[in-house]
């Protein structure tokens, strides 16, 4: 994540146009390292989120909130006291480090005017919130930080409020080109951007590799190292040029299939443009980023379980499978068994007795050729006769049962295969939690005695996907069970298509015909959605059936998302992310 000193400025300078002269109301701390304060200012509202979390530390201004425990932790009660009702008089960046000190301005209990700043340090595992006085007394912090932790730097109540300790670094904001040329000299071209990024202040790798790129893009090899210096030079200027100017224009950075990879304070070069999202802000643009990865590693969190547990049910299906099939194809071998009961009967006067085998004339070969048939010597003709029926009664048996065995082996892994494909395409919480309930009553899961914390609330369901074709129509796709039974089975009309890949797990996909013939540009599409949203998602020529929805229905007693169609065509396509991209998801 970018979030360096670049990132920080441009949430600097949003803050200081839009929350300074506030007053603050409310704060509160829903998770441990985590603070929401509750601001009014120039006639709006709004809440300052602050994290000193290792993994996503950050401050900015947010739309979203969190329960907040019944007992309030003791440095959210500790920020109560001296920041309720005080007013915001400025906000600063010290030394353009990944540090935010916001000044607030109160009355104290003997009505003077007290001065006390909050201070994050987003430095990843060691990020903190402090809060300390006009004589830099640290009043208490989010993370204590004790003499056992840290020998250089203890941060507790009492002790005296200073910058966290690193290499000395320049400020990039001073830098006029001959610091930079210095440094420059004295390392190869392909260690520019970690030259950079050492000896400069509030400078990520990314956004170091962003001016390199800039300066270097159309050298093609050809320049020689001193104009590549001048070159450097040039783009650093300009690029801080920019960030004094605060033209900013805050980005997210996706990657191919649209999974959000970071986020920029303004456009980067180095990267396509329509894998950058640009937002009006730097707090919107932070938001979503977070909001999103939050959601996503929920989903992960949520799901790594029963992926687990669908793998391992399908790898001991297989195997099941595999044994079964061998044993089917043993059995096949019962009617040589009956045979040789039936040979040894017809001729069992000419056997002699202790023969451990005996050749006999195949009467029902047309070519009369003979067989030889192995004896237990210890038993008579007429006893070897009755144990090859009666192998072949077994057999004849075991392969009924074990057709059906077989055939029972591959719709388990057919729906175990369908559930990992439904994980693949959720993207809430709640189309996981369907899920689970699934499996439960499918018995996969064993049902907790325990009782749930949170109770879904009654008709509370999770919505399929729901795109606009380019013709208009709408198009529906089904992320679980659940929701494949909701389209087809309820909302799909008679006369909507229904779409399904053939023979292979998948969504179902319902066209709203809304009383025309769909085009052949919305089947195509509705096709397309089919297969990628299947286990052919990454294949070619994907085999799509398509029919009327009155074609479809479910056969008594079947698993969730099962259904039988006829009446159907098919057509074949090759999914394209790109193409999807183009839909739009209403």
């Amino acid at each position: 994540m970018a979030f360096d000193g670049i990132m920080l400025s441009s949430v600097v300078k949003e803050l200081q146009s839009k929350i300074v002269g506030g007053r603050i109301n409310k704060i509160y701390q829903p998770e441990r390292d985590e603070i929401h304060i509750y601001i009014r200012a120039n006639r709006q509202d709004y809440i300052l989120y602050l994290s000193s979390s290792p993994n996503f530390p950050r401050i900015h201004l947010t739309q979203y909130t969190k329960p907040n425990p019944q007992t309030p932790p003791m440095f959210c009660m500790v920020l109560r006291k001296h920041l309720t009702n005080a007013k915001i008089v400025g906000i600063e960046q010290p030394k353009f480090d990944r540090i935010c000190h916001i000044k607030v301005e109160s009355i104290d209990e003997l009505g003077d005017i007290s001065i006390k700043t909050l201070a994050i340090e987003i430095m990843g595992r060691h990020s903190n919130i402090i809060l300390f006085d006009t004589q830099r007394n640290i009043i208490d912090s989010i993370k204590r930080i004790p003499d056992t932790v840290s020998s250089v730097r203890q941060v507790l109540p009492g002790e005296t409020y200073t910058l966290p300790p690193g290499k000395e670094k320049q400020n990039p904001l001073l830098e006029e080109g001959t610091t930079l040329r210095n440094i420059l000299m004295g390392v190869r071209p392909e260690q520019f951007s970690r030259a950079i990024f050492d000896n400069y202040m509030g400078i990520s790798k990314i956004s170091a590799k962003e001016i390199v790129y800039r300066a270097l893009k159309d050298g093609n090899g050809e320049i020689d190292f001193r104009e590549q210096i001048d070159r450097l030079c040039v783009s650093f200027i300009n690029f801080f040029d920019n960030v004094k100017e605060s033209s900013f224009c805050p980005t997210i950075l996706k990657d191919e299939r649209g999974q959000y990879m970071d986020i920029l304070p303004f456009t980067y070069i180095q990267y396509a443009p329509q894998l950058q999202e640009s937002y009006d802000s730097p707090s919107q643009a932070i938001d979503i980023f977070y909001f999103e990865r939050d959601k996503a590693d929920r989903i992960r969190q949520h799901s790594s379980d029963l992926y687990k547990l669908l793998k391992r049910q399908l790898e001991h299906n297989e195997n099941k499978l595999g044994i079964q099939r061998d044993e089917l194809n043993r059995s096949k071998n019962a009617d040589q068994y009956r045979l040789w009961g039936e040979l040894i009967t017809a001729n069992i006067y000419q056997i002699p007795k202790g023969a451990s085998e005996v050749a006999l004339l195949n009467y029902y070969d047309p070519k009369g050729t003979s067989i030889i048939i192995p004896l237990d010597p210890n038993k008579t003709p007429a006893q070897n006769a009755d144990r090859y029926f009666k192998k072949y009664t077994k057999l004849q048996n075991a392969y009924r049962q074990l057709s059906k065995q077989v055939a029972d082996t591959v719709d388990e892994i057919k729906y175990i295969e369908s559930q990992i494909e439904n994980l693949n395409n959720c993207t809430e919480v709640l189309e996981l939690e369907e899920i689970r309930e699934e499996l439960i009553q499918e018995g996969y899961i064993k049902k907790s005695h325990k009782k749930s914390r949170k109770k879904k609330r009654k008709n509370e369901y999770s919505k399929p996907y729901h795109y606009i074709s380019s013709d208009g129509y709408d198009i529906y796709v089904g992320k679980n069970n659940r929701q494949n039974d909701y389209l087809t089975l309820r909302m799909a009309n008679n006369d909507d298509v229904w779409m399904h890949v053939k023979t292979i797990p998948g969504s179902h996909v319902v066209i709203k015909a809304q009383g025309t013939k769909i085009p052949n540009t919305t089947l195509e599409e509705g096709a397309m959605l089919a297969a990628y949203y299947s286990k052919g998602r990454h294949s070619s020529n994907v085999a799509v059936d398509y029919c009327f929805k009155k074609y479809v229905r479910k056969p008594s007693g079947a698993r969730p998302g099962m259904v039988i169609y006829d009446n159907y065509s098919t057509v074949y396509v090759t999914p394209k992310e790109e193409l999807i991209k183009t839909l739009k998801l209403a």
